[in-house]
């Protein structure tokens, strides 16, 4: 591509409210994207029979302008510009009615991978979400090894996600809410470099003089959302971004999933919330995700031999009353055991972060 080219393909993707949709009938009606970026508005109104402000003659001229810097700054920094027609775009997201016209991206990770799986949540994130997020990328890495797991590098679950990710060797992409120049949170800038350097990637819509801008964040997260087969809410207040990122995703047709957590939890209310007005599934183990999914994931021997799980006989116990009381409250199993409440806890807590178990709203417990 010339740079020619690209110049005019970027000034058309920096149109306000311009979408890969509308690029598309653009482009269709009045030829290659110099055109629509160069014909006088007056001649494109009356091509289009409508007037539209976003393509008047001074929003274009400086749109032109910015592009031109943005070509120079792709060409030193290694910075890829992925437009819409292009086969390394994320077809997935191509798919979504507002899809950006560009995506800026930085490393090397297939964004058209086999399985791409976003993972969002509260920035306040408990152990408890933290722990299913590790155990959840944990599987991934060895059922399912051609995933790829995206968020947004903010705090709490999206950088847990990223995390793990790297830890188990799976490509991870953050979406980001600003140019490349700038990472936020400045805190994340190491994970942000490891990304990169191990097969991952940084994407944004936004051109590199593009500053943090709080309005940018929600509009991010459609793209956490289009770009995903899967979208999986690891822990939620009653609101918050995660949430606004599951709705989006179930107005693209995602498969949108929720962890759920105790009864009375804060972060665990947006979560309860999804699964009880049916706007999510259940997601408490891997093989949920596998079966809803319709994946076939790697036998669990095939894929990393593992050390045979030893129980002590008080959690033999538990798992035995739970095979035979399915769904019993933290009360219902005390009571059995003859066992004080905070005792009962403290073990059914081991247990689940063991994944022997697992908890569901109501403070009950399943044996997973």
């Amino acid at each position: 591509m010339s740079q020619k080219e690209l110049k005019y393909r970027i000034a058309l993707a920096s149109l306000k409210g311009m979408t890969a949709a509308l690029a598309e009938q653009l482009i269709d009606r009045l030829g290659e994207e110099e055109r629509v970026m160069t014909l006088p508005a007056s001649q494109i109104a009356s091509a289009l029979s409508l007037s539209t402000q976003m393509l008047n003659d001074k929003a274009r001229r400086q749109a032109i302008e910015l592009a031109e810097a943005e070509v120079a700054f792709l060409e030193r920094s290694g910075v890829k510009a992925l437009y819409f027609t292009d086969e390394a775009y994320p077809q997935r997201l191509r798919e979504c009615e507002d899809a950006p016209v560009v995506l800026y991206a930085l490393g090397d990770a297939d964004l058209n991978d086999g399985h791409m799986v976003s993972i969002v949540g509260t920035r306040h994130a408990t152990s408890y979400g933290e722990g299913f997020i590790g155990r959840l990328v944990d599987d991934l890495s060895k059922r399912l090894p051609d995933t790829t797991i995206i968020s947004g590098l903010a705090y709490g679950a999206d950088i847990t996600a990223h995390r793990e990710a790297l830890t188990h060797q799976l490509p991870t992409v953050a979406v980001l809410a600003h140019g490349l120049t700038t990472i936020y949170p400045a805190a994340h800038r190491n994970v942000a470099a490891r990304i990169v350097k191990e097969g991952g990637a940084l994407v944004t819509e936004y051109t590199s003089k593009a500053p943090v801008h709080r309005g940018n964040f929600l509009a991010r997260n459609r793209i956490v959302a289009g770009m995903s087969d899967a979208l999986i809410v690891a822990e939620s207040a009653a609101r918050g971004g995660a949430l606004v990122t599951a709705r989006i995703a179930a107005s693209y047709d995602r498969d949108v999933f929720a962890v759920p957590g105790r009864v009375g939890d804060p972060y665990s209310e947006g979560c309860n919330n999804l699964i009880h007005r049916q706007l999510a599934s259940l997601l408490s183990s891997t093989e949920q995700l596998y079966s809803h999914m319709n994946w076939t994931p790697l036998l669990a021997e095939d894929a990393q031999a593992s050390l045979p799980l030893v129980l002590n006989d008080e959690e033999q116990r538990v798992v035995d009353y739970l095979r035979q009381n399915p769904q019993a409250t933290v009360n219902a199993i005390a009571i059995a055991f003859n066992t004080p409440i905070h005792r009962m806890l403290s073990l059914l807590g081991d247990m689940e972060y063991r994944q022997i178990i697992t908890a569901i709203p109501g403070s009950r417990y399943a044996v997973l």
